[in-house]
């Protein structure tokens, strides 16, 4: 250690120099470097960036992913996630925050592919997008198959194969689309929305061959899973080997381990189909013998216990006379109640004798005028004593009566009225209200 010099001159940095001399050696220093912690404070503004911190048990360091490098995960950042993050270290001067800019990430424990199809089946599964009430059932025997696959692939030829060794009359039209890649997914898409639109097909099948995960990455795609299950027609996934199992699989109103299984999940082969039609109309000729049998029986019934139609018909007459003239005899009987009812009300009219009611009546009016003109007057007086009361007590606290015992009300030329010697300035205009006419004066002098 060198000896201190306690005159030597010494090196003074600005604020601006000591924050760019650490940016210049934490750039340099740290230009490659890989970081594992736990994801905390994790933001995702409309900027499309994602920031957040790497955190451990004794230290935390701030992080940010731009939107190019956050747009290649292959999984969705989440709170609390344990992250392993690779980057460069570097300052922002104007706060003279370190922060790492993350070029790449991957989720530790989890590979990022396995990551993200389980965070994406969680999401699509509670959006309901799974369930088997949701799935529609294929037609029994389709005759219109649309197939979207790698029209050089084996998938297509296996499917084809099986097909037709099965059931050679079904119509087949296949939609070349690639099945890997960065445009696998936009031209799925685009294929499902085009044989829609064409309504042909009854049945379209997403199919191809086995492969690494990368390889069927494409089937994984949300907005594929989405398509095929906003999808008019029936879709049938049937993407790799048995083992193999992708989102689109779950979403399809039915999946297959393989192409060669989604040809033989499509049809049956024709001769079972023709022992199924033999057997179906055997048993529609002995339903319908059975049927013409019963109708045979119930008509013969039917017409035993029918008999002579004139003997059933002389019966029916001999009812109607019947009723008739028992119907006769109720009308008599109700008009003749009705003859007694309105004698006896006749009756009490005549002795209620209306013009000895109004008699009444107008006598009670006339009592009643008298006793209502006598009560208006005692009504009157009281009132008008009342209001003479109530004048006198008026006249009594009157401020014009104040007024007339020798007091003034003194206002501004706003008409505030002075309480206080004090609220007049001298030479300020005054007016002076009494009992009879208003003075206008002007202070000369206000005493306390």
């Amino acid at each position: 250690m060198e000896p201190l010099e306690l005159f030597a001159r010494r090196q003074i940095l600005t604020v601006s120099e000591l924050v760019q001399s650490l940016k210049k050696l934490a750039e340099e220093r740290f230009d490659f470097v890989w970081v594992e912690g736990e994801v905390s404070g994790l933001r995702r503004p409309g900027s499309g960036h994602i920031y957040f911190s790497l955190k451990d048990d004794q230290a935390l360091i701030r992080a940010v992913l731009f939107r190019p490098q956050a747009s290649l995960l292959r999984f969705t950042l989440e709170e609390g996630q344990r992250l392993l993050c690779q980057g460069r270290l570097s300052v922002y001067p104007p706060r003279g925050d370190v922060q790492l800019v993350v070029d790449t990430a991957e989720p530790r424990g989890t590979g990022a592919l396995a990551l993200a199809f389980e965070q994406l089946r969680r999401r699509l599964g509670a959006e309901g997008l799974f369930d088997p009430e949701r799935k529609r059932e294929l037609p029994d025997l389709p005759q219109r198959v649309a197939v979207v696959t790698s029209e050089s692939g084996a998938a297509i030829r296996d499917f084809l194969n099986v097909l037709h060794r099965r059931f050679d009359r079904v119509a087949v039209a296949v939609y070349p689309v690639p099945v890997q890649g960065e445009e696998a997914a936009p031209r799925m898409i685009a294929a499902l929305k085009d044989l829609a639109a064409w309504g042909w097909p009854e049945v379209i099948v997403l199919t191809r061959g086995g492969g690494s995960p990368e390889d069927l990455w494409a089937f994984n795609d949300e907005a594929l899973a989405r398509a095929i299950a906003a999808s008019p027609i029936p879709v049938v996934s049937a993407v790799g080997h048995e083992v193999d199992v992708t989102i689109c699989d779950l979403v399809a109103d039915l999946r297959a381990p393989t192409p060669s299984a989604a040809a033989e999940l499509l049809v049956r082969p024709r001769a079972d189909l023709e022992h199924r039609l033999r057997l179906l109309r055997e048993r529609l000729l002995r339903a319908g013998a059975a049927q013409v049998a019963r109708r045979r029986e119930t008509l013969n019934g039917l017409l035993r216990g029918l008999g002579d139609p004139r003997r059933r018909l002389i019966d029916k007459r001999l009812r109607v006379e019947d009723l008739q003239s028992r119907a006769e005899h109720a009308v008599r009987a109700v008009l003749h109640r009705r003859e007694s009812a309105l004698a006896r009300a006749r009756e009490r009219l005549m002795a209620q004798r209306p013009d000895r009611r109004l008699a009444a009546l107008q006598a009670r009016r006339r009592e009643l005028l008298q006793r209502l003109a006598v009560a208006g007057a005692r009504a009157v007086v009281g009132r008008r004593a009342g209001l003479r009361v109530l004048e006198g007590r008026l006249r009594a606290l009157s401020p014009l009566a104040v007024l007339g015992r020798g007091y003034a009300l003194v206002t501004d030329e706003t008409g505030v009225v002075l309480r206080r010697a004090s609220a007049a300035l001298p030479g300020q205009g005054i007016r002076v209200r009494l009992q009879e006419g208003v003075l206008r004066a002007r202070v000369e002098e206000a005493l306390p």
